[in-house]
């Protein structure tokens, strides 16, 4: 009598974000002209092929009572989604438009992580400067499952 085993790993899909972003601080505008720009990354984990959305509304638009900013977002990842699991950079967008059109992530086999690395930009309007305060945002990203 003979007994054969055998087994077969089996694994569950997955897509998770490591954490949250960390806030991103920008120096004050001093002048009309002034550009500020920070960053912050975190590695999104997934075994399968994802888009990315941001939230358009004005909670991701720089402001302070009444008062707001020029608010654009970029977004860049460390694989290509060729080579590593990744994606192309998304060029600076104003932020009611940031990822209407979702952003893919094209996944690697074996390559089960990208780190994903958002920008902010602030900036006056050419025909107003802001007041003094501290300008707050909040821009939401979403994973969003496409597959294997």
């Amino acid at each position: 009598m003979a007994l054969i085993c055998s087994s077969v790993l089996m694994s569950e899909d997955f897509m998770y974000w490591e954490s949250n972003f960390a806030p991103v601080v920008l120096a004050d505008l001093t002048t009309q002209s002034q550009i500020e720009s920070g960053s912050s990354n975190v590695t999104l984990f997934t075994n399968g092929d994802a888009e990315i959305s941001a939230d358009n509304t004005a909670t991701a638009q720089l402001s302070y009572g009444t008062d707001s900013l020029v608010t654009e977002y970029r977004l860049t990842f460390s694989g290509d989604g060729s080579s590593a699991t990744g994606g192309s950079t998304v060029d600076w967008t104003v932020y009611d438009s940031f990822l209407t059109t979702p952003a893919a992530v094209t996944h690697v086999p074996d390559d089960n992580d990208v780190v994903v690395t958002l920008y902010v930009r602030a900036s006056n309007y050419a025909d107003d400067v802001a007041d003094a305060g501290t300008y707050t945002a909040t821009q939401t990203l979403t994973a969003h499952w496409v597959g294997p």
